[in-house]
Formats: C-alpha cells, sequence, structure tokens
C-alpha cells in the first residue's frame, strides 16, 4: 500500500457532480496510473459514472512512444477505438474541432516538474483554449517528484516565454501540477481548474517517499536520479554537446567526441560542490546528437540530493565546458536570426549565455539566480494545497 493516493485514485472512489453526465475529453500520458498498475485511460474509460468522448497526448504521444521533440499526429486509440488529437504535432492548443462536443477536459500526468519540461506548458494551453470556448478542466493532481519545497534557480523572463518555458517561474518551482495550474490561472485571470488533490501527500517527500510505482514520465527519464539532474543537465542542450540521450543514462552523462575527460572531472571536482561526484567516462549515443560517435565525458553522481542545487550545477557545467575547450564549444544556433538561441529559451533568458560568453563568473550567475528563487518563494506559497 502506498503512502499516497493520487488524484486518480481519489477520483475514483468519489466523482464529483461536475464530471458525472459529462462528456468528457481525456488528457494523459503513459505514466499516469491507478493504484492498481492500470493506466488511467483504462480505468477512467470502464467508469460507470464518467463519459469519454475523446483523448488528448502530450509531447511523447498518448502512449508514450515518441521521442523528445518528435511530432505527434492525430489518430484513434486501438484499444478504447476513441478518437485521439495530438497537442505536440500539427498544434499544441486545442481548437474549436478538437473540443467540439466535450464539456469538461480531464487531465492527468505525471509532471516533470522543471520548467523546461513541456506538460505544464500543454496543461497551460489547455487553461487558454478551456477559458476561450467555455469548458471546464478538472485536473487530477500527483506528486512533485523532486519535493515541494525546495525552489531553485532563475525566474523566467517574460520575454522569452516558449513552450520550454510557458510561465514565469522558478526552475525548481516547487510545485505539483495542480498547484501550477492554479497560479497560471489566477495570474492569466483564467478560470481555474478544479483540482482533485492527493490524499496522504507532504511537501517534504520526494516520488520514492510516496510508495508510488516510478513509470517513466517520459523516455529519457528512466529514473529519480534523471530528473534530479534534469534541472542542471537539460542546460546542454542548448550547446553542441551530448547530454547522455541516446543512451542509459541520459541526463546524467555529458560529452563529446573532442572532450578531455579526465580534465572536465578534475575541473568539476575542484569545484567542491554539494551534493554530487564526477567520473570521468566514455559513451556512444545510439541516437540524438552525436550518434555512433564515442564521446569522452563525465558521469555526475547524486550524493546527497537534499543538499544539491541543480540549476546551480547547471551553470558550472556550462562555464566549466567553455573554459575548458573554447575552440569546439559552441551554443546551438537559431535557424533564423529572430529566434532566439535555444539555450535562452531552456533558461530563460540571453543573460547566462551573454554572462558566461564575457567572463562573469558561474558563482556570481549564481548568485542572482538565487536571489531570483527567493522572490518567487511568496507566488510558490500562494497557491500549495498540501501541509
Amino acid at each position: 500500500m502506498s503512502a499516497v493516493r493520487t488524484g486518480l485514485d481519489v477520483l475514483l472512489t468519489s466523482v464529483p457532480p461536475s464530471l458525472r453526465g459529462a462528456r468528457i475529453g481525456f488528457v494523459t500520458s503513459p505514466s499516469a496510473i491507478a493504484s492498481d498498475f492500470r493506466h488511467a485511460i483504462d480505468v477512467v474509460v470502464e467508469s460507470d459514472h464518467l463519459s469519454v468522448v475523446a483523448l488528448f497526448g502530450p509531447e511523447h504521444g498518448l502512449r508514450g512512444a515518441a521521442q523528445a521533440g518528435e511530432h505527434v499526429t492525430s489518430t484513434t486509440d486501438e484499444r478504447t477505438g476513441l478518437p485521439v488529437f495530438s497537442l505536440y504535432g500539427a498544434t499544441r492548443v486545442p481548437g474549436a474541432e478538437m473540443l467540439a462536443g466535450i464539456d469538461v477536459l480531464l487531465v492527468d500526468k505525471q509532471d516533470i516538474p522543471v520548467r523546461y519540461a513541456t506538460f505544464a506548458s500543454t496543461v497551460f494551453n489547455l487553461l487558454d483554449a478551456a477559458s476561450t470556448h467555455g469548458i471546464e478542466v478538472v485536473l487530477l493532481d500527483r506528486p512533485n517528484a523532486l519535493n515541494g519545497v525546495t525552489v531553485q534557480g532563475n525566474v523566467l523572463d517574460p520575454a522569452f516565454r516558449s513552450f520550454v518555458g510557458g510561465h514565469t517561474v522558478a526552475t525548481r518551482h516547487g510545485l505539483t501540477l495542480g498547484e501550477l495550474a492554479l497560479l497560471y490561472a489566477r495570474e492569466q485571470g483564467l478560470r481555474e481548474p478544479d483540482v482533485i488533490a492527493m490524499d496522504g501527500w507532504r511537501r517534504s517527500m520526494w516520488f520514492d517517499d510516496t510508495g508510488l510505482p516510478w513509470v517513466l514520465p517520459s523516455p529519457n527519464m528512466p529514473t529519480l536520479d534523471t530528473l534530479t539532474l534534469y534541472p542542471a543537465t537539460c542546460l546542454i542542450e542548448g550547446t553542441n554537446l551530448s547530454e547522455g540521450r541516446g543512451t542509459t543514462k541520459p541526463f546524467e552523462m555529458i560529452g563529446a567526441p573532442w572532450m578531455d575527460s579526465e580534465a572536465l572531472a578534475a575541473r568539476l571536482r575542484d569545484l567542491e560542490l554539494d551534493g554530487v561526484a564526477f567520473r570521468s567516462c566514455s559513451f556512444v549515443p545510439t541516437f540524438s546528437k552525436h550518434a555512433g560517435t564515442v564521446c569522452g565525458g563525465v558521469q555526475v553522481h547524486v550524493t546527497d540530493r537534499a543538499a544539491l542545487d541543480s540549476p546551480a550545477l547547471g551553470v558550472h557545467l556550462l562555464d566549466q565546458l567553455r573554459q575548458l575547450d573554447p575552440e569546439h564549444f559552441a551554443w546551438i544556433q537559431p535557424n533564423d536570426d529572430d529566434r532566439p538561441y535555444f539555450i535562452d529559451l531552456l533558461a530563460g533568458t540571453d543573460r547566462l549565455r551573454t554572462d558566461l560568453d564575457s567572463g562573469v563568473s558561474a558563482r556570481t550567475i549564481i548568485d542572482a539566480w538565487r536571489d531570483d528563487a527567493a522572490s518567487f518563494q511568496s507566488r510558490h506559497d500562494s497557491v500549495t494545497l498540501y501541509d
């Protein structure tokens, strides 16, 4: 028996009146499972009290088969025969045709609780569309896998809002998806979603404290350690180095064909950062950047997750990678002059890139980010649903 009952399990024991008899559009992902390990689609569709008329899938698709960034087409679900509308394909915002005949959008996804992840942006788009079309949103809440206390990293500059940064929150915002949706709705002046809260979740809990089974929220998020490092190593996506995609340790290993792994590991150890250790390594990605090529780099090992400032680690990594081999290191260039660098979208600002390029120290940048995180705390506290 797990210590926590998710919003889905709470729903199955007590269906609210707003859902009884309503025509439901169900927005979900593979990591949304019930206590009996069945997928949310199966238990919701089979419920005598719920009537699902359409399914909606975020990035990676309804069943989770698509890789990061891969466009997903709308189709028909083989198991249920229901239409499936993709929210990561031709459009990311449900339009009138998708929403026709729907009274309520029911949302159940295990979030990746870091600003770069796209599940929250999908929910923001749903709230925008629901407000436009007069549709209610009911969200089944799930844990913040990195705990609901820790707030870290800079707050996104609205000028750099994108699908990998959908609202002005800290990198690690410390909110559940339900709380994040409430924050967005209130600050955008939208109708608030009805959040069906979990039972038994406490803010201090990491995912492995909940007793719930870990189900990959995306194809490159195999473990909680992966997610713990994601706020740091996802920033490598904005460079020409591999962030470990195409290996069995995505976001835990970083490197490139030209990298001196021993020198990089030594430089990172010399920083004496809390909560992590570094091991030089070699790896060959099977896809994504440098596929089929031997890369030298480091594996980052989590030694004390409570002590780790993961966004700060990301700044240190970028700083050391630039310093070690400035000839090869590069930011991924935008496709045209009107688009920002991808690192700017991930960081939610262009100052990280320009400061590092101009020689500003990592610690100076990190100090400013910690001030940013402190400034977000009151907004975090304004929407908390749990002790």
